[in-house]
């Protein structure tokens, strides 16, 4: 696949690993060309480092993976607004909770999927990635490990489809749970994640750690 990236960190320098190692095609852009560039190079396997326009125009996914209070900004500069992401699955893996503390900063019943939805007309937003370190992605699992499960939400079941299979090429599992309706409660989930780490407390040890089969054996039964 022809792979945009917007965003020069650590989550972008580390799917773009992975998805050049799987064999994609990746363009990296950014607010400074140099970060760009940089990264670019660091990737190697003839990354290219554009404009950000350029790497969302004729791609077969985008990666939005910039801090959620540059989001606007990074999709004006994308021209978002001119609809050339209308039809594109766009992966939204941010966060926008308070540091240290994971309270959620977006207005009472709104997601940061749908804000990013409205400011790029036409894009198939998938909320995914939003809950590991950059750096799992590095290391995806040996055969037959345990893989990290990659929960999404989207409207769209072509860019769902699209955005499962950048997952399993950097080791993951995708679960969809649902359309973007119910991507807050994704977002939740990554602020609970956040206060219990920041506090101290492994959020691992919060979760109860319940089979898929056990739950299917358990559920009530209608005759």
């Amino acid at each position: 696949m022809r792979i945009g990236i917007l965003g020069t960190g650590t989550l972008a320098a580390a799917l773009g690993e992975g998805w050049t190692r799987a064999g994609h095609e990746v363009a990296v852009a950014g607010r400074s060309q140099v970060k760009a560039e940089k990264l670019a190079e660091r990737l190697g396997h003839g990354v290219l480092a554009v404009t950000p326009r350029a790497a969302v125009v004729g791609r077969d996914a985008v990666l939005l993976a910039v801090s959620w209070d540059g989001v606007a900004d990074m999709l004006e500069l994308a021209g978002a607004s001119d609809g050339v992401l209308a039809g594109t699955p766009l992966i939204d893996p941010t966060n926008a909770v308070a540091h240290g503390v994971g309270d959620l900063l977006t207005e009472r019943g709104e997601s940061m999927a749908m804000r990013i939805a409205g400011l790029a007309p036409g894009a198939h937003v998938v909320k995914a990635f939003h809950l590991f370190p950059a750096g799992l992605w590095t290391s995806p699992a040996d055969e037959g490990g345990s893989r990290a499960t990659v929960a999404m939400c989207g409207d769209d079941p072509a860019a769902l489809g699209v955005v499962g299979e950048l997952v399993r090429d950097v080791g993951g599992a995708p679960a969809t749970l649902g359309t973007l309706d119910r991507v807050r409660q994704l977002e939740e989930v990554a602020g609970f994640v956040i206060g219990l780490a920041f506090a101290g407390f492994d959020p691992n040890s919060a979760i109860p750690r319940v089979s898929a089969a056990a739950q299917v054996s358990a559920a009530p039964r209608v005759s």
